[in-house]
């Protein structure tokens, strides 16, 4: 690349870091707080998805089939790693959920142990609030021929069926 493209590049990379904030809101990673997501008075106010990472939000976006609100945990509960429920956004959403208006949680997070760990610990929190919670189906990928599939995944896929 000729120097004055890679030049234009770096400052771009340099904009965007200085521009970026993280929502009071939801922690999604924006330009401006709160994050357009949650000042939209087009989303559904009464669904929170919660997510690991910004990039989960963007993917579940990219689909536009969602249309509630978000919250980003930051992380996953991973003790190996050091990490623990403390060090990620699990008090910022259980504040969210004091308001009424919130009736169902979705939680949107990876299979892996820590998803499942995480998952499992906010399941625990939730539930006194008296809020529907739910999770996203796990399965197999469209096109993908079961030969190839692993036990799990095909323990996920029969469990999350739904009727035609």
């Amino acid at each position: 690349m000729p120097y004055s493209e890679v030049e234009k590049f770096a400052n771009a990379i340099l904009n965007a870091k200085r521009s970026a904030k993280t929502c009071d809101i939801c922690f999604n990673i924006s330009t401006q707080s709160p994050c357009e997501i949650c000042e939209s008075t087009n989303r559904n106010r009464s669904v929170i998805c919660v997510v690991a990472e910004t990039k989960d939000l963007i993917a579940i976006e990219k689909t536009n089939e969602y249309r509630g609100l978000y919250h980003v945990l930051q992380g996953l509960i991973s003790p190996m790693d050091g990490i623990g429920a403390e060090d990620i956004r699990i008090k910022e959403l259980l504040t969210r959920l004091t308001n009424d208006e919130v009736q169902e949680v979705i939680l949107a997070l990876s299979p892996s142990v820590e998803g499942e760990a995480t998952s499992l610990y906010l399941t625990k929190l939730i539930k006194p609030f008296g809020i529907k919670i739910s999770r996203i189906a796990f399965g197999l990928p469209v096109g993908a021929d079961l030969e190839y599939a692993d036990e799990i995944t095909l323990a996920r896929a029969i469990e999350g069926r739904r009727e035609l």
